[in-house]
């Protein structure tokens, strides 16, 4: 396949590349497949995106025809399998779009864009096709992402790329220099035939809040968000980290080979989608059961600058550290309150994993500063040129306070505090070390030992452990504008660690309509002897959670949300309403809660 450039209009061209010029080209593509790794790129494509990919949501609206095969084929991840030898109801079989013979005009494909972007070129990829591949293929898009589906009359279609020949079981790689936007995507075929694979490649429109001080992924690859540089990929790309969704299988993650040296680590560094105050992250492990993180701590970087990253630029020490290092588990999402993020605008996180292992989501909660906001650059590695960027499409919502914010309850992210006491129906989704056992016959599953009772009362005192039920009725003080409730009061008990189990509704004396969820707020002991604010972390559990308090940590008490919820207490106490049972403390100035 030849290399040419042709002219399209006055404004627009297309030249079609060699295969060999892809890695160059085409290959940092978010949503495309990757054995491998390249560690350099030009600087004019090192951030496309395969803007069609099924990953991001790109989907087939309609087609003229698809007879022998089915279209939505040509957006897949994977290259297309060859299927030789292999016959359905209506003939051979294709991984790929294939429509019946002797059509007098040609076949079409409307697609929309898993996220609408600036386009940059395409891959038309008729591979395993052979004697039924599509002899020309033309292209049209338009831009609109408010727009409903569009049909194949509709007036807006614009044609970037006209008639071109297509070869046999080859792939086909053009560019279009100052494309347009698009949101859809129109694929013709002349007259009919066979097409494996279609990809379009570009740069993302960012989508983020128009208010500064709404909350949102900052590293979505729908916001702008993008991997710049990663360690490793052996097993899964770095770019899966930012795609949306939650995946299908271990394949779109990101995962690294094994390590064999101690004090192994492996990094990915996001550049956001714009500036912004960093409060909360997600890490999702979906799908790596044996083969996850041993943990894995997040520090970021404030540059006004691209930059061109290498493996000793990436150790830089201007990285600042914003969540310790912190256990995983696995198939799971973990919800973590970031640390020294206030008041710093961050344009860049580097995640990094100990000693190997896989994720597939990283989510960096935020709010981006305002235009106004001047960013200060921290001593960067070498400047890249600008990379092309287009302008943010921006949602309006309603502003929100800043405050602390009420977490999905994990075992990792209450570790510090605790111990949470739950059941898993997927196994290999418990804590690491857990003992699992079948019991009662077979009919059930025993979780051993998820905690232990800890008394550290004088021997004389008196104190005895035993069970207690608390009736709770739910929280009444909630600004329901700002959805926030104001935290006053902390306890702790110094001698004893308790626990909490909820209890169902029942007939009688229970409770004829109960809740599903209640308030965990808790903090570490300062230096004073009193409650540090600093560390402060508030969840939100399930009445499938109870939850066991380390001695000695401060918490609110037992606050539940929406109907009353009964719990049996398990503890230890003298039971003469002493401080050495329970020490209860006001706050010099209380905190705000942000319920999800």
């Amino acid at each position: 396949m030849s290399s040419n450039c042709c002219l399209l209009s006055s404004t627009m061209s297309f030249k079609q590349i060699q295969l060999n010029e892809f890695d160059n080209t085409f290959s940092s593509c978010t949503g495309m497949y990757q054995p491998s790794y390249t560690s350099i790129f030009s600087a004019q494509w090192m951030y496309l995106l395969e803007l069609s990919s099924v990953a991001l949501g790109g989907r087939v609206l309609s087609v003229s025809d698809e007879f022998f095969a089915e279209a939505f084929q040509l957006l897949l991840v994977e290259p297309a399998p060859s299927l030789k030898g292999q016959f359905g109801p209506n003939g051979a079989l294709y991984s790929g779009w294939e429509t019946r013979r002797h059509n007098p005009t040609y076949d079409w494909c409307i697609i929309a864009l898993g996220t609408s972007g600036t386009l940059t070129g395409f891959d038309i990829d008729t591979s395993n096709f052979n004697g039924n591949e599509a002899p020309e293929a033309s292209i049209e898009v338009f831009y609109n992402p408010l727009a409903k589906d569009p049909d194949i009359a509709d007036s807006r279609w614009t044609k970037i790329l006209p008639k071109v020949k297509l070869g046999p079981s080859s792939r086909h790689l053009f560019t279009i220099p100052n494309a347009p936007s698009a949101t859809f995507v129109k694929l013709n075929m002349y007259p009919d035939g066979g097409i494996a694979r279609f990809r379009v490649y570009g740069h993302v429109k960012a989508v983020m809040p128009e208010e500064p001080t709404e909350l949102f992924d900052m590293a979505h690859v729908f916001a702008g968000g993008r991997v710049e540089f990663v360690s490793d990929q052996h097993f899964g790309i770095g770019s899966n980290l930012i795609l949306p969704g939650r995946g299908k299988n271990m394949g779109d993650g990101w995962e690294t080979k094994r390590s064999r040296l101690p004090g192994h680590k492996d990094w990915a560094i996001i550049r956001l989608g714009a500036p912004g105050f960093l409060e909360q992250v997600e890490l999702d492990t979906a799908h790596f059961k044996g083969n996850f993180p041993e943990s894995c701590e997040i520090r970021a970087l404030t540059s006004a600058s691209n930059v061109i990253w290498t493996m000793e630029h990436s150790e830089s020490e201007n990285w600042i550290l914003i969540l310790p290092r912190t256990r995983l588990g696995p198939h799971r999402q973990h919800y973590f309150q970031l640390e020294n993020v206030g008041g710093t605008p961050f344009t860049h996180v580097k995640l990094t994993i100990y000693p190997d292992g896989g994720l597939k989501r990283v989510r960096i909660l935020g709010r981006r500063t305002d235009t106004k906001t001047t960013i200060k650059a921290a001593s960067v590695p070498t400047e890249l040129d600008s990379v092309p960027t287009s302008t943010p499409i921006i949602i309006k919502k309603p502003m929100l306070q800043s405050t602390i914010p009420v977490l999905p309850l994990t075992p990792e992210g209450f570790a510090p505090f605790g111990q949470v006491i739950q059941a898993y129906g997927d196994h290999t989704a418990a804590p690491k070390g857990t003992k699992i056992t079948q019991a009662n016959a077979g009919t059930a599953s025993k979780f051993h030992k998820l905690s232990l009772l800890v008394s550290s009362y004088p021997h004389n005192s008196g104190a005895t452990a035993g069970l207690s039920v608390y009736r709770c009725q739910p929280l009444k003080d909630i600004n329901v504008i700002e959805g926030t409730t104001e935290l006053t009061i902390l306890e702790r008990h110094p001698f004893t660690n308790q626990g909490f189990i909820p209890m169902g509704g029942g007939q009688g004396e229970g409770l004829s309509d109960s809740g599903h969820r209640y308030l965990v707020v808790v903090a570490k002991n300062g230096e004073d002897d009193k409650p540090d604010v600093r560390t402060s972390r508030a969840f939100m559990a399930s009445t499938a959670q109870g939850i066991v308090y380390n001695a000695g940590i401060w918490h609110q008490p037992m606050t539940v949300l929406d109907k009353p919820l009964d719990f049996t207490c398990v503890e230890t106490q003298i039971g003469n309403g002493g401080i050495e049972d329970c020490e209860i403390v006001e706050l010099e100035s209380s905190i705000h809660l942000r319920l999800p």
